[in-house]
């Protein structure tokens, strides 16, 4: 296999070392190029937060002189994981309501929580705990879906890593809102304040779901999204109990009740999206509306199997996500791919309908499309940002290596990720994390655990 050389044109024909921030060497480099997805005995040379040369390790050492360089004996480098779908400070209630149907584990269970508890503090310690689970795990862009933007966009500053985040709207009560007015006034205010602030944050807008959220206000918020070009995400399709409650409300079935309100479009990804038809299928993917496949979740609240592969078939943009803690009960990318690739297997009778390099595609660089950052993210390639995972490959269960892409999908796990970077930074390497505090979130954790495990009270 030969190495593809490239480098960023400012490098070409000038003499000497180039300067750089950071070179990552590693035994595989694993691109998503599809000509060439893995290199090997490679490095990669980042500067200014970006991608500006992939060549053998020779070659680099050759021609630039690196701040820091970090060994890749025995790794492999790939692009960091994209979790297209969270509610990150939910990890705070994590295993607090088990074993129930999701209409069951909202209606009497979460939302009754989130009123009591959920409010500025709850928000900042689960958002660190978040992102220090997913930093361990090799997550380096995430989507959270939830409340209090302006708290998780500072914790996802302070930490380091990339994330959309998309304030939750909905027609009744949520924590700090009487209902759909305040609570969407509040989300396009964070819009005004985020957009183009940080280059690692994208704020976005979050409708919670057709049932949840009415035509009108649906049709406000796909207008305000066009108005200031952000994304936006939603819950669709998510369950059988669903589709009757849109078809009798609206005689139409959720994917055709937001076209029927010109809902659809490019920026738009949708979370879970288990119950759509073929011609559903089809509609999204003439309108490039992505698709965040959460197998965990599904599988946990008994929603049912997401078609993943009449959609990846159809040319939908697929991604994968954890959904929150609270439904799955981590915040682990390596256990949605694994069973992303297992799933579909057993539900199709066919071990080719999702195949390794789909799956590890689809938590990379195909989650960076759905999410409309693929210009950013996704894969290592000259002029992307520097978003690289290294996954150690010695440990037993990874080991005798015949396929580094089997093992990522198949046999890895978030205890074998190495090192985290984003943007340049690194965040994490041998496991030491070098921008959260765990002792303080540890102790802070517990605080709030206490207080809900002594005053929550299930509403049924």
């Amino acid at each position: 296999m030969q190495t593809v050389i490239a480098q960023s044109k400012d490098n070409l024909d000038t003499p000497g070392k180039q300067n750089v921030q950071l070179i990552v060497n590693s035994d595989f480099v694993v691109t998503m190029n599809e000509a060439q997805p893995v290199i090997k005995n490679s490095a990669v040379a980042i500067r200014d937060g970006k991608i500006v040369a992939i060549d053998t390790q020779d070659k680099i050492k050759a021609s630039y002189k690196a701040k820091r360089t970090l060994p890749g004996k025995g790794m492999v480098l790939m692009p960091g994981l994209v979790n297209g779908h969270s509610h990150s400070a939910m990890v705070l209630f994590r295993g607090m309501a088990d074993d129930l149907a999701l209409q069951d584990w909202l209606e009497n269970y979460i939302f009754p929580a989130e009123k009591k508890f959920v409010d500025k503090n709850f928000v900042r310690v689960g958002e660190q705990l978040a992102c220090w689970e997913m930093i361990r795990g090799g997550t380096t862009t995430f989507v959270d879906m939830y409340f209090e933007p302006d708290i998780a966009a500072k914790v996802v500053n302070e930490c380091g890593l990339r994330a959309v985040i998309a304030p939750s709207s909905i027609d009744f009560p949520s924590p700090g809102f009487r209902g759909w007015d305040d609570a969407f006034a509040a989300s396009v205010n964070f819009l005004k304040r985020w957009k183009g602030k940080n280059e690692r944050i994208t704020p976005a807008l979050a409708p919670h779901a057709p049932y949840t959220v009415s035509p009108e206000h649906l049709k406000q918020a796909i207008q305000v999204a066009r108005d200031y070009d952000v994304p936006l995400t939603i819950h669709l399709a998510e369950t059988q109990t669903e589709v009757k409650d849109i078809q009798q409300r609206y005689n139409a079935t959720p994917v055709q009740h937001l076209e029927n309100l010109g809902f659809l479009d490019s920026r738009v990804f949708a979370a879970h999206v288990v119950w759509p038809n073929q011609s559903e299928i089809a509609l999204m993917a003439k309108r490039g509306v992505g698709v965040i496949h959460n197998p965990d979740s599904n599988l946990k609240l008994a929603s049912g199997f997401a078609p993943i592969p009449a959609l990846l078939k159809a040319g939908v943009k697929v991604g994968l996500g954890t959904d929150g803690a609270a439904s799955n009960n981590v915040l682990d990318m390596w256990r949605a791919i694994r069973l992303t690739a297992l799933v579909h297997k057993g539900t199709t009778l066919d071990p080719t309908s999702v195949p390794a390099k789909t799956v590890l595609r689809m938590a990379t660089l195909g989650g960076a499309e759905a999410l409309g950052l693929a210009d950013k993210i996704g894969a290592i390639k000259v002029g992307l940002q520097a978003d690289l995972i290294q996954v150690n490959l010695q440990e037993p269960h990874l080991i005798p290596l015949y396929d580094v892409i089997s093992h990522l999908v198949y046999a890895a796990d978030s205890k074998d990720v190495d090192t985290v970077i984003v943007n340049g930074q690194v965040l994490m390497h041998k496991r030491e994390m070098f921008t959260v505090d765990i002792n303080k979130i540890r102790n802070d954790v517990v605080s709030i655990a206490e207080k809900v495990q002594a005053d929550f009270r299930p509403s049924k």
